[in-house]
């Protein structure tokens, strides 16, 4: 073996055991693709189906059935709330408990045999045309099939497709479908949690290798106060952030702001400080910048993929939904839009505020736990 040869097989072989020692590295070349493989492969749906509704039923006749029973075997719909006023309707489509509400008018069979064209109105939370476009596309097939099917002997002359029933679509908060009233609020979220948990993840291991750790350690301070001065100076950066996107939104993209400022300057603050805790308690475990990069990348994926900003939340699996529910950006995102686009009240966003609280309460106290007050 000549000496070039020597020279370099010693150093792959110091090379593999620096990585074997670097569990992190090793996990990041062969979790993620895992990962990503999971996600991609099982998550991510963007024909959902089961999308929740609700039934507003001024009739309750066999053709009234019929017609609902229609809507529902579509796949799209299913029927999870029966509000009995239009103001009751409207209230669950602008919290986001229905993606539809379905409304039956009255005297509908009589119309119909009158010769009147009855209208059934649906409505839908178009604040994601990616989520409601399938869905609005298979309720006029559906319907037609069954006015051929119900409409028999004398009222044989009323089965031409939907001329017998007209059914109307309202899009709701984005009547034209717009798909960047849907993406800029999200990418809100999505570009917060990502500054954020990198700039504090790298908080405490840049002082361990700076060497400046042993002069923050002798301070008389406490975990709690090194905590709160780390990510301060970084609430007021994401203050500017948010700024520059919503000047953006508004001039760029056209994006409609109905809703409180104050409700959504409340909602900023708090997501602006999970995040940056979040990235805090990253830079107590991780032992070096690189690994606290790297754990910030495993935090920032699914948060993407799985907060509904890129694909519909609703058309993701139990599972994958159940995850996403535990990533702050999913609860954000919930809250801008239905802000911005929507004009949600305080209440209405309410639960979403105190999801975002209750996990600040768990990253602080799990940060506090990690943080080392010695340099071993």
């Amino acid at each position: 073996m000549s000496g070039f040869s020597r020279r370099l097989w010693a150093m792959m072989t110091k090379e593999a055991h620096q990585l074997r020692r670097d569990r992190m590295t090793f996990a990041m070349m062969f979790v993620m693709p895992i990962v990503q493989l999971v996600l991609f492969g099982f998550a991510i749906n963007t024909d959902p189906k089961g999308l929740p509704a609700a039934i507003l039923a001024y009739e309750h006749s066999t053709l009234s059935r019929s017609i609902i029973s229609a809507i529902g075997n579509t796949g799209y719909f299913a029927f999870v709330q029966e509000p009995q006023s239009e103001a009751e309707a409207d209230a669950l489509l602008q919290r986001g408990d229905v993606q539809f509400v379905v409304t039956i008018p009255g005297n509908l069979t009589r119309n119909v045999m009158r010769g009147d064209v009855p209208g059934i109105l649906i409505e839908a939370d178009a604040t994601d045309p990616a989520t409601t476009g399938p869905a609005l596309s298979a309720v006029n097939a559906a319907v037609s099939q069954t006015l051929a099917r119900e409409l028999t002997g004398v009222l044989n002359r009323h089965q031409a497709g939907t001329q017998a029933v007209e059914v109307r679509l309202h899009r709701r908060y984005n009547p034209e479908g717009i798909t960047r009233f849907n993406v800029v609020p999200g990418l809100l979220g999505i570009i917060l949690t990502m500054t954020m948990v990198m700039m504090t993840a790298l908080a405490v291991t840049r002082e361990y290798e700076r060497g400046t750790m042993e002069n923050l350690l002798a301070m008389p301070v406490k975990p709690l106060e090194v905590m709160a001065g780390k990510i301060a100076p970084y609430v007021i950066i994401g203050a500017m952030q948010v700024f520059v996107v919503l000047v953006a939104a508004k001039l760029l993209f056209g994006v409609p702001f109905v809703g409180s400022p104050a409700v959504f300057g409340v909602a900023v603050v708090i997501f602006l400080t999970v995040n940056l805790a979040i990235g805090f308690t990253f830079s107590t475990i991780a032992r070096n910048q690189l690994q606290a990069v790297q754990m910030s990348f495993f935090f920032l994926m699914p948060a993407i993929l799985l907060s509904g900003f890129a694909f519909p939340f609703r058309g993701m699996p139990g599972w994958a939904q159940v995850l996403g529910e535990t990533m702050p950006a999913t609860h954000f995102i919930r809250i801008i839009r239905g802000v911005m686009l929507k004009g949600a009240s305080f209440p209405q966003v309410a639960n979403e505020i105190a999801v975002l609280l209750f996990m600040l309460v768990i990253v602080v106290a799990v940060a506090i736990s990690r943080y080392r007050v010695t340099l071993d």
